[in-house]
């Protein structure tokens, strides 16, 4: 009998429907102490109000919304600030990425003038859009169900906190079962790199996202060649509308995306706890094209 994840204490999704035609889908997320509003119908003012109501209930610091680009500016007059664009979020349309905070220590960043100093430093980078090849006794392939321990294990090596329960192979498992997509990097039947796609296949989108390289094995660009893989097999899927959020205190994650031609749309005040601290998250947008185009 496989193992359930236990994903209590990280988060739950609730979808509730309201008066007025309110509709929200709501991700729970008590690790990170946020409330992520992924999708809505509905007045912004009816938004923002049930926002609150459950940020209040559950002690929440940070509200995160996706909104349309109708309605950001409604949420300005709300209190909210923008803090970075998902391009082609909603079918081809733009989504806002509004943040509300209830607490100054969350709203303030503690690294921004250094995280925009290792920005300037990437945006000054020759872009490298060429295909690599896989270095010489490495496997670069797709990731299946029994690699879940090792790729769990590979995670908590690596992290010393993390935003979702990578570390237990029954999360990982159930993340597969739900579309998923991972490849690694193999040296010897070790696995030593990883990075993932999330799938929204509702708004044909997907977050690059997971991406782990055991310290011993940085340098040798397997992250580039993990995000490029991923991006053949996403344009295969019609998947064209991609996002990643990257520490903004990691030259290298953030310089690997904008020299693969990912635009830097935003940065994230303190978005996620990750490595062993609440950080800022930049935001890197990049659309594929199809065959032929």
């Amino acid at each position: 009998m496989s193992k359930e994840p236990n994903t209590n204490r990280y988060y739950s999704v609730v979808t509730e429907n309201g008066d007025e035609g309110l509709s929200l889908q709501l991700f729970l997320d008590y690790f990170n102490k946020r409330l992520r509003i992924d999708d809505y119908t509905g007045e912004a003012d009816l938004v923002c109000r049930r926002a609150a109501e459950v940020a209040q209930e559950q002690a929440f610091t940070k509200i995160f919304i996706k909104a349309r680009s109708d309605d950001w500016m409604a949420f300005l007059t709300h209190g909210y600030m923008l803090e970075g664009i998902f391009k082609g979020y909603f079918h081809g349309c733009d989504a806002y990425s509004m943040a509300c905070y209830t607490d100054l220590e969350r709203r303030t960043s503690d690294y921004w003038m250094e995280e925009d100093q290792i920005l300037r430093q990437v945006l000054a980078l020759e872009k490298k859009l060429e295909r690599d090849t896989v270095p010489a006794s490495f496997v670069l392939r797709p990731a299946v169900g029994t690699d879940a321990d090792e790729l769990a294990a590979l995670y908590g090596q690596v992290f010393q906190t993390y935003p979702t329960p990578m570390n237990d192979p029954a999360y990982i498992r159930h993340v597969m079962d739900e579309g998923t997509v991972f490849f690694v990097v193999v040296d010897d039947g070790k696995l030593i790199s990883a990075s993932s796609a999330e799938i929204n296949s509702v708004y044909h989108n997907a977050e690059i996202t997971d991406c782990v390289t055991l310290p011993a094995y940085r340098g040798k660009g397997f992250m580039r060649l993990l995000i490029q893989s991923l991006e053949e097999d996403l344009r295969k899927r019609n998947i064209l509308a991609l996002y990643s959020l990257s520490r903004a205190l990691s030259f290298g994650m953030n310089a690997a995306l904008f020299q693969l031609g990912y635009e830097y749309t935003g940065r994230l005040t303190k978005n996620c706890d990750i490595y062993d601290k609440f950080e800022d998250m930049n935001m890197w947008c990049k659309q594929l094209t199809v065959s032929g185009e």
